[in-house]
């Protein structure tokens, strides 16, 4: 049986399927009496000494998008990511990637899908200290068999994208922290995969490196726009760097989205208590903030004229300052036409009360 399934129109890279991952002797008998009597992840360590790693898990991930997966020690994040490239073996579940069913790779097939479609990096910079910068970036070439001057020129090539590039014949000793975990990430790209998994890999570093590399994979992602999942602990870094954010708890996905979806939107009272301390103020657009142009629309023609206009991806942050130098309400646009109305009421809730949780 072939291991790539169509996928002929869809922009998604990656499509997890009902996935679990369950440790201990047990996992299938486990797995199968969780379904028939819903055992909760502790039942199930007493009942059968499995320990639930990922429960049932569903997400889709597009091309180009940094898809981050965070929550605290022990939810699940890192275990389901090595899921993605068969570090672990999913007890159930089907995992596709670039239409490639992942789990109908046989060993052979398995080592090359990871040295060609997939780059991993992680907490641990893992650089090979007998070997220089270049040569450590050039690995997975080398595994390829690609040969020693291409390989070393390719090399060279993303060293001066990350911005090492004078650097290369430099030992990993020789490096700050912040400088060996961009080889790291050089090293990850340096073999062109379609998907980038990243586990935590800031996280060791100092707060300020941290930031700073933050930024620069922004920067890298605007140019290479590889598909990438993030996995992380820290909300703030999950919304700086994330397209999307998929928040885990005791192995379950318990809500996908935008920052401003989760921040706006909580699904429950666990995600509304995880996002309660990050600030409104860069997270939240003008589109979910404003409402219909309604009365304005209808008799105050002059007041929409003269009134001051944002885009609807505006940060609630820009639509404060404007409030405060302007009386009249604040008109939205979306690709020039005038959609929505912000009024300073509007934003003063927004910034005290949110969105109710249902």
């Amino acid at each position: 049986m072939s291991s790539t399934i169509s996928n002929s129109g869809s922009d998604t890279v990656i499509e997890i399927s009902d996935v679990w991952k369950i440790f201990g002797a047990n996992a299938d008998v486990a797995l199968q009496a969780i379904k028939n009597e819903r055992l909760s992840k502790a039942e199930v360590l007493a009942k059968y000494n499995a320990v639930v790693g990922v429960a049932d898990v569903n997400l889709s991930v597009n091309r180009g998008e940094i898809f981050c997966i965070m929550g605290l020690s022990g939810s699940g994040k890192s275990t389901l990511v090595r899921h993605f490239n068969r570090l672990l073996e999913p007890t159930a579940g089907q995992i596709l990637i670039e239409g490639t069913d992942v789990m109908a790779l046989g060993p052979k097939e398995l080592q090359a899908f990871r040295n060609n479609k997939i780059g991993m990096v992680f907490q641990n910079f893992a650089l090979l200290p007998h070997r220089s910068v270049l040569d450590n970036v050039a690995m997975p070439l080398e595994i390829r068999q690609i040969s020693k001057t291409d390989r070393r020129r390719q090399a060279a090539k993303i060293l001066d994208i990350v911005e090492l590039g004078a650097w290369g014949n430099k030992f990993a000793h020789e490096l700050s922290g912040g400088m060996q975990q961009r080889v790291g990430l050089a090293r990850a790209l340096a073999a062109d995969p379609d998907v980038l998994l990243m586990d935590e890999p800031f996280s060791a570093l100092d707060p300020l490196i941290r930031r700073q590399l933050q930024d620069e994979f922004i920067r890298l992602s605007q140019i290479l726009k590889k598909t990438t999942i993030f996995i992380t602990h820290d909300l703030d870094e999950a919304v700086r760097v994330g397209d999307r954010i998929a928040i885990m708890r005791d192995g379950r996905v318990v809500q996908i989205g935008t920052a401003e979806d989760i921040v706006m939107h909580p699904a429950d009272d666990y995600v509304a208590d995880f996002v309660a301390g990050i600030s409104r103020l860069k997270v939240v657009r003008a589109h979910a903030v404003m409402q219909p142009l309604g009365k304005y629309k209808a008799g105050g023609g002059e007041l929409i004229k003269n009134a001051p206009r944002v885009n609807e991806s505006e940060a609630l942050s820009t639509l404060i300052h404007l409030a405060i130098d302007v009386e009249s309400p604040i008109i939205v646009e979306d690709g020039g036409i005038d959609v929505g109305v912000i009024t300073r009421q509007d934003i003063l809730r927004t910034v005290i009360e949110g969105t109710e949780v249902s």
